[in-house]
């Protein structure tokens, strides 16, 4: 059975650079058997930022993409903090959060981008956990989606 690393690899995606602190908190947290991590937005290999409402200046597609690369930085803070994602046994909770418009109505749909990802790299049993889905009015640097989550640790 493959591990969380070798189906990572599998997917033929790279990690972007695990993100500082821009503020007065910590990227993870670990506390006994769970890995707490905090709300990431989706850095890009450069270091930028995608940017940009959902409804205005992306469409759902590009969100989810955008949710997807969230769910990447969020890998690379995993690795950067506990050196393999092989330490985390499953994803326990995921919390999505949307900027988007007032009629948008797909907030799942955009954070299945980073669902979709855990679930490949954990498998369908342990990279799938509870989640939200929720629109914003605005989120910080007007990213277009922020994810915190919540792992059991192996």
């Amino acid at each position: 059975m493959p591990t969380p690393d070798e189906n990572f690899t599998q997917t033929g995606l790279r990690l972007p650079p695990a993100p500082a602190p821009l503020g007065v908190y910590k990227p993870c947290l670990v506390d006994g058997h769970y890995l707490y991590v905090s709300g990431h937005g989706p850095v890009q290999d450069d270091k930028s930022l995608i940017i940009g409402r959902i409804g205005a200046d992306l469409d759902q597609d590009a969100g989810k993409l955008a949710a997807r690369q969230v769910g990447l930085t969020i890998l690379a803070t995993i690795v950067a903090n506990l050196g393999s994602l092989n330490k985390v046994k499953r994803v326990i909770k995921v919390l999505g959060m949307v900027n988007c418009t007032p009629d948008f109505e797909k907030h799942p749909f955009i954070i299945n981008g980073c669902s979709e990802l855990f679930a490949q790299v954990w498998g369908p049993e342990h990279g799938v956990g509870v989640r939200s889905a929720v629109g914003f009015g605005s989120l910080p640097d007007n990213i277009p989606v922020e994810i915190e989550a919540l792992f059991e640790l192996a």
